[in-house]
C-alpha cells in the first residue's frame, strides 16, 4: 500500500494546519464574494443602468443620430460617451473584456439583452450595449475605481494564507523540536552512548516523555557503570590466580614440559577471553572519532598480516571519501574479521573497499573461501556467546562478531554476513559518510 501523506509528526501537523487554513480561506472567500463583492457589483450595475436609462430617454432623437450638443452635455455632466459600434471599436471597445455575470445583471436592470465589457487601464472603463439601442455603446468611466480596488480580497486572502501557513509551520516546528532531540538521544542510546539529560521543554505530554527518557538514560548509565565495575573486579580476581598458575607451571620439571606448555596455552586463552569481555563492554568509548580514509586503515592491517605469510589481497576504489572513524576500534574490527576468515574459512582472504555515493556510505567486504555458514545462522552468530559451531568450529568465547557489530553500530553503520555465490563467507561493513 502506497502512503501519500507525510509520515513524520511534523509533516502531519503542518499538513493538518495548512488544510484547515486553506478550508477557512475558501469559506471566507465565498462569504465575502457572496455578501460583499456581489452586492457591490449589483449596486454599480444598478447605478450604471439608471444612467443608461437617463441618457436613452424620449429626448434622444428617434433616428439615434447624436448631436454634438448632446455629446458635450453628457460628457460634461456624467462623463458618459455614446458611440456607434464602429467608432466604439476605435475608442477601445476591442480592448475591453466581456463579463457574462455583469451582462446578466445589466439585462435584468434594462429589461432586455445587454452586454457589458470592462476595459482595464489607468482607470476602469465600463462599456454597455443597451437593449434600447443595440447599435450604440455607452462608455462609462469609473474614475473613482482604481485597479487595486478590484483585487483587495484575493490579495488579502493570499497574504493571510501565507502568514497563516508560515505561522503553522513555525508552530509545528517548535512543537516537534523536543521530539527531534528525543529521537537523536534515543539513537545515541541505541549505539551505546548515553547522552546528557535532555531539556524538559514543550507541551506537558512531551515534557513527561522527556522526563521518563532522562530517567531511563540514568538507569542505563548506572547499570552500565555497575556492569563495568563488576567486569573489572572479575577480571582482576581471575588474572591473579592465573598468574600464580603460570608461575607454578614454570617450576615444573622438564619431564612435564608437555603439561607445562598446555597449561600456559590455556592461561593465554583465558586471558584472551577476559580481554574480549572487556572489549565488549568498553568497545569504542575511550576513543574520539577522527575523519580519515577507511582504505588506509585496511591497508595498514593487511600489511601487518602479510608478515605472517598469509594469502591475503586488497582491492580498493581509487577515491574513497573521508569518514569519521575511531581508528583503533576500526583496526580491531578489520583484524578480527581477517582472523575469523583465516581461522574458520580457507585462504585466500580478499578485502574490498569502496563507496556508494547514492546511498552515502563507505563499505568493506572480507571474503574467505571456506564452507560458509548455514543460512539460518547468519544472523544469530552476532549474538553474544553464540558460535556458528556446526560450520566454522567452536573456538573462542563467541564475542568476536558481537564486538564487531557493536563497534560498527557505534559508528552509525551496520555489518552483515552472507554466503558467497560459489563458496566462502562474505562479511560486509557499511559506514555512513557523515
Amino acid at each position: 500500500m502506497i502512503r501519500i501523506g507525510p509520515r513524520s509528526a511534523f509533516g502531519q501537523t503542518v499538513l493538518l494546519i495548512g488544510s484547515l487554513l486553506l478550508l477557512t480561506q475558501v469559506v471566507s472567500y465565498l462569504i465575502v464574494a457572496l455578501y460583499v463583492i456581489k452586492p457591490s457589483y449589483e449596486q454599480i450595475m444598478h447605478l450604471i443602468a439608471n444612467q443608461v436609462r437617463l441618457v436613452l430617454d424620449d429626448r434622444t432623437p428617434g433616428n439615434r443620430q447624436l448631436s454634438n450638443d448632446l455629446k458635450l452635455r453628457l460628457l460634461d455632466n456624467t462623463g458618459i460617451e455614446l458611440y456607434l459600434e464602429p467608432m466604439a471599436e476605435k475608442a477601445g471597445l476591442n480592448d475591453a473584456s466581456p463579463y457574462d455575470l455583469l451582462s446578466d445583471q445589466m439585462s435584468d436592470e434594462l429589461g432586455g439583452h445587454a452586454e457589458v465589457r470592462i476595459e482595464q487601464g489607468l482607470n476602469y472603463i465600463v462599456w454597455v450595449n443597451p437593449p434600447q439601442a443595440p447599435e450604440l455603446w455607452l462608455r462609462v468611466p469609473m474614475k473613482q475605481l482604481e485597479e487595486s480596488d478590484f483585487s483587495p480580497l484575493p490579495m488579502y486572502l493570499t497574504v493571510i494564507g501565507v502568514l497563516s501557513v508560515l505561522g503553522g509551520w513555525l508552530f509545528a516546528r517548535q512543537l516537534n523540536r523536543p521530539l527531534k532531540a528525543l529521537q537523536r538521544a534515543a539513537l545515541k542510546v541505541a549505539r551505546g552512548d548515553i547522552p546528557e539529560p535532555l531539556s524538559e521543554s514543550g507541551t506537558q505530554d512531551v515534557v513527561e516523555v522527556t522526563r521518563a527518557f532522562n530517567r531511563m538514560a540514568d538507569g542505563i548509565r548506572q547499570l552500565e557503570s555497575d556492569r563495568n565495575l563488576l567486569m573489572a573486579g572479575v577480571s582482576h580476581d581471575l588474572r591473579t590466580p592465573l598468574t600464580r598458575i603460570r608461575l607454578s607451571s614454570e617450576m615444573m620439571s622438564d619431564q612435564d614440559t608437555w603439561l607445562r606448555e598446555g597449561i600456559v596455552q590455556d592461561i593465554d586463552d583465558m586471558n584472551a577471553i577476559i580481554d574480549q569481555f572487556i572489549d565488549y563492554i568498553r568497545h569504542h568509548k575511550d576513543e574520539a572519532p577522527e575523519y580519515g580514509q577507511l582504505s588506509d586503515l585496511v591497508a595498514e592491517v593487511v600489511q601487518a598480516e602479510e608478515v605472517r605469510d598469509i594469502d591475503i589481497s586488497l582491492y580498493s576504489e581509487p577515491k574513497i571519501p573521508d569518514i569519521p572513524l575511531r581508528r583503533i576500534s576500526i583496526k580491531r574490527v578489520i583484524t578480527n574479521l581477517i582472523e575469523n576468515a583465516i581461522r574458520h574459512g580457507e585462504p585466500p582472504v580478499e578485502l574490498k573497499v569502496g563507496s556508494d555515493a547514492q546511498r552515502k556510505i563507505v563499505w568493506l567486504e572480507v571474503v574467505d573461501h571456506g564452507k560458509g555458514i548455514p543460512e539460518n545462522q547468519l544472523e544469530s552468530v552476532f549474538e553474544p556467546f553464540t558460535q556458528g559451531d556446526h560450520a566454522r568450529g567452536t573456538e573462542g568465547s563467541g564475542l568476536g562478531l558481537a564486538i564487531i557489530r557493536r563497534v560498527i553500530q557505534a559508528h552509525g553503520g551496520d555489518v552483515t554476513l552472507s554466503n558467497g555465490m560459489q563458496h566462502g563467507l562474505v562479511a560486509r561493513i557499511e559506514l555512513p559518510l557523515d
